[in-house]
């Protein structure tokens, strides 16, 4: 008996119909900000800028895009569960305080939780990161070790760009920042531990034991 989910409830979608669920709440908040930007609601009285009625009308697309992607595929990663549930804290709070500096932080919150967890494990001597991508690439498990390090580091130091970011920059810089420059910088990390899966790859190592031989 295993607590992982059955392969047979585990469903293939079309890739883009994925992709569309992964990264169109945020395309959609993105554009949706720069349409609203500039205009100011007045909503039981109460005035709200676009950022935040932006924000209000996310927190529901993200719960109705990841629910979908639950139950077309049967499954939804830990961090996925995990960016929800921070998304819908610390949105709903900017909402109901009418504060967007709580929106803002969250990404700060994600990254500290993600690179707590890693560190964590790593002082169990343990990879958690292994635990969650190992079906995506699987290394030798020093490599692990060393990628859950530098991953670590790498989530720290986006959280304290992020602090810098929306502390010190208009709110349309930071909506910049939040849609295209994180997810640059990930690609550009994982990209540049190209080094790190040559040498670690199991199927490197698989070929290299089959040469010996």
């Amino acid at each position: 008996m295993t607590n992982q989910t059955p392969e047979s409830d585990k469903r293939e979608i079309n890739p883009f119909l994925k992709s569309a669920l992964d990264f169109g709440p945020i395309l959609v908040f993105f554009v949706a900000y720069l349409l609203l930007k500039d205009h100011i609601f007045t909503i039981g009285g109460t005035e709200y800028d676009g950022f935040i009625i932006v924000t209000a009308a996310f927190i529901p697309l993200l719960i109705a895009s990841t629910g979908a992607l639950w139950f077309l595929t049967g499954k939804v990663s830990r961090m996925q569960v995990a960016t929800l549930v921070l998304v819908v804290i610390f949105g709903g709070l900017s909402v109901w305080l009418n504060d967007d500096r709580f929106f803002k932080m969250k990404p700060t919150m994600i990254y500290l939780l993600f690179g707590g967890m890693l560190g964590f494990g790593l002082l169990r001597g343990a990879s958690y990161l292994k635990y969650v991508m190992e079906g995506m690439m699987p290394l030798q498990d020093t490599g692990w070790m060393i990628l859950t390090r530098r991953l670590m580091l790498f989530f720290f130091g986006l959280a304290i760009l992020n602090e810098v970011i929306w502390r010190t920059q208009s709110t349309e810089i930071w909506v910049y920042f939040k849609t295209f420059g994180l997810s640059i910088a990930v690609f550009g990390f994982f990209m540049s531990q190209s080094k790190l899966f040559q040498t670690y790859g199991i199927e490197d190592a698989k070929g290299s034991d089959t040469s010996d031989g």
